[in-house]
């Protein structure tokens, strides 16, 4: 019996053999549009992103610093929904068949839209983070019926060693490590902390331990990518794209992202 990989499993596996680093970068669906969105994620993967992690605009965003709450408010203010972001990812994939796409969001919006989730991998996405569940909570506990898809977990500098070791056991895909205490979009990294709690985590799973929050400089990336398997950018894109937004040239958002990808292959 031959085992496939998911695509997810497939890209970290590769870049794992290749020893390479995981870049993992946020934004947010329908912020300015969609069509926007879409040239984004190709433009992302152009500059040398490895999975793309959409936000699923949500109107009490509670992980977010004010940068990703706007962002989500704009997108409402167009009425992009889930299935409108569930369209977005099946016209990436007439062009793309290969980057991992993880939706990101608030249980509320996935819980509504439950049945729809059940194929949701036969329109090109891979995995879902949902931000405001316990880390244990598989998505069969929570009314999602879909094993195909992956369920990455959060784990934060304040989660206790037990509550690790069971999160650990019930995600999948990778596990996220919030490198910060606080909203996404804050500052002040502790690289010798963030070092410490992932080869902690390590102790419980074999699963790629990315980190995330805060990254904003080449520097932060290239260090926080000593001591993880990578790094997911978030806040600085999508101030980027709201900046640009009016002219929609997005060079300096790819030539950024170009900059980040390499610094984290050093």
């Amino acid at each position: 019996m031959v085992f496939l990989l998911s695509r997810l499993e497939q890209k970290l596996s590769e870049l794992r053999v290749a020893s390479k680093k995981a870049l993992v970068a946020y934004l947010v669906a329908g912020d300015p549009d969609l069509e926007t969105t879409l040239e984004l994620m190709h433009g992302f993967v152009a500059s040398g992103v490895d999975i793309i992690e959409l936000g699923v605009p949500f109107t009490d965003p509670i992980a977010e610093g004010p940068i990703i709450q706007a962002a989500h408010d704009r997108a409402l203010q167009t009425s992009t929904s889930l299935d409108n972001i569930f369209d977005l990812v099946e016209e990436f994939r007439t062009k793309d068949s290969d980057t991992p796409i993880i939706l990101m969001g608030y249980i509320n919006t996935f819980l509504a839209n439950s049945l729809a989730l059940e194929s949701i991998h036969e329109r090109g996405t891979d995995a879902v983070l949902i931000v405001d569940i316990p880390g244990e909570s598989t998505l069969a506990q929570i009314g999602i019926n879909n094993t195909n898809i992956a369920s990455v977990s959060l784990i934060s500098p304040t989660t206790d060693r037990q509550r690790i070791e069971k999160i650990c056991q019930t995600s999948s895909g990778f596990i996220y490590y919030v490198t910060l205490r606080g909203v996404t979009g804050a500052s002040n990294l502790d690289v010798n902390e963030i070092e410490t709690n992932i080869t902690n985590i390590r102790m419980h799973t074999a699963l790629p331990v990315l980190a995330g929050f805060g990254i904003k400089t080449s520097v932060d990336a290239q260090e926080l990518s000593k001591v993880s398997d990578g790094v997911v950018i978030g806040s600085v894109l999508v101030d980027m794209i709201h900046q640009q937004s009016s002219q929609k040239d997005y060079k300096n958002i790819y030539t950024y992202l170009n900059e980040i990808s390499v610094a984290i292959t050093q």
